[in-house]
């Protein structure tokens, strides 16, 4: 009996010891010692899946992969408390830094204060666009491309937008042109991913704009497979379960417009690469083209908003490539109807909600949300913008982000679509 129960528990030890070697083997960014050590440093009840609630449509998991949940997912419970280290770290208030990038120079920041505005009813108001996102992916007389998959069906490369932060049991999906240089600054405060001379940063603003879109600066669902292989798929469930998963959107003509002026209005070597000199060719009929963006606006050449719209419109865009980020649909960036958002932020109530949700986060102690900027994109701006767009045009285009439109509880835009 005795020699039975050791060669059990060698049996036991020696897979343990194989699995712990992979998964480490797997762990190219260096990550692995926070799962193992949060994983026995913390109980659980006997028999327990961390972030795995019986009777909601879960299947069991094999007892290797259910052993890997219990070791991989048993991260601090989502918000519960405040890791010492981080508690540090509290702002104390820093002086406006020197703001060095372009795009950020020529709008500016907004440093006023807003504690005049009237207090939004925050609570009432995520109910209402959780239902409504919910009412209209449930809808089946509402279609539009991607909607009826599972999360099972999302590729991997799609999964690149969610970044993960275990500090706190934080899923956020960032969109582009929305606030996301800020909130991805945030995260990385959060996560303490980023040192700065060896200490991890305690002010957004001071982090380095290249430093905050490096993809290597942020774990991503994308990530997962390099890290945990055939397991990467349980442990998102589990971290979509257990975690704080938020959004922030904007409206879509007008998300189109800011990514227009901050990419084509402004010198980007790399857009002017890599779209408007496609877009002169085929919309302008420019040709010998220079072949730098200084020269090129130097001579005054420059994308029109006609040629980017004209751009979107193209059935020959997405077969080339999928839409840059920075006007890709957000239904197709953070897939809502396959991940239920605990927290829908909007850019038109970017500083309520933005106070909102780092308190409800319990991380408001720790840090404040950036302030926005003086010379922002508004909606009164669309009229302008579209007046010379042709009328079939903006239809077809209203067509092409109409699911962003109503999934977020965006009103159409009548008098854009009509005579």
């Amino acid at each position: 009996m005795t020699k039975a129960r050791l060669l059990r528990l060698s049996v036991v030890l020696v897979s343990i010891f194989m699995i712990l070697l992979i998964i480490v083997y797997w762990d190219n960014v260096g990550t692995a010692h926070f799962y193992l050590h949060t994983s026995f440093s913390r109980p659980h009840s006997p028999g327990a899946i961390p972030g795995i609630t019986a009777g909601e449509g879960w299947e069991a998991l094999p007892d290797v992969d259910e052993f890997l949940a219990k070791l991989l997912s048993s991260s601090p419970k989502q918000n519960s408390s405040i890791p010492q280290k981080t508690q540090q770290l509290l702002v104390q208030g820093s002086s406006k830094p020197v703001v060095s990038n372009l795009e950020e120079n020529v709008r500016g920041y907004d440093w006023s204060t807003h504690n005049d505005r009237n207090s939004l009813d925050q609570e009432k108001l995520q109910l209402e666009r959780q239902r409504t996102l919910r009412e209209f992916c449930a809808n089946s007389s509402f279609t539009f491309p991607t909607k009826e998959r599972s999360f099972d069906d999302i590729p991997n490369y799609e999964l690149n937008h969610l970044i993960v932060d275990d500090r706190h049991g934080i899923i956020y999906c960032y969109v582009p042109k929305v606030a996301c240089t800020n909130w991805k600054r945030v995260m990385i405060v959060l996560s303490e991913s980023l040192l700065d001379q060896g200490v991890p940063y305690r002010n957004p603003l001071d982090i380095p704009r290249g430093h905050v879109h490096n993809t290597s600066t942020h774990l991503t669902f994308n990530k997962f497979w390099r890290r945990y292989g055939k397991f990467s798929r349980h442990l998102m469930k589990i971290k979509l379960k257990k975690y704080t998963k938020f959004l922030f959107v904007r409206d879509p003509f007008v998300r189109l417009i800011s990514a227009f002026r901050s990419k084509f209005e402004l010198q980007n070597e790399e857009f002017y690469q890599r779209f408007a000199i496609p877009m002169l060719k085929l919309y302008s009929n420019h040709t010998n083209l220079p072949t730098s963006v200084r020269e090129a606006f130097g001579a005054g050449l420059k994308v029109s908003f006609s040629d980017f719209i004209q751009y979107l419109l193209d059935p020959r865009t997405e077969k080339m490539v999928p839409f840059n980020e920075h006007w890709r649909q957000v239904y197709r960036l953070c897939h809502p109807c396959q991940i239920d958002y605990d927290f829908i932020g909007k850019l038109e109530t970017l500083d309520e909600d933005a106070a909102y949700l780092l308190q409800l986060l319990k991380v408001d102690r720790l840090l404040r949300f950036p302030p926005s900027y003086r010379n922002r994109t508004a909606s009164s701006w669309e009229d302008d913008w579209f007046a010379k767009i042709p009328l079939a045009w903006r239809q077809q285009l209203y067509k092409l982000y109409e699911a962003d439109f109503v999934l977020f509880g965006y009103p159409k835009p009548e008098n854009l679509l009509k005579d």
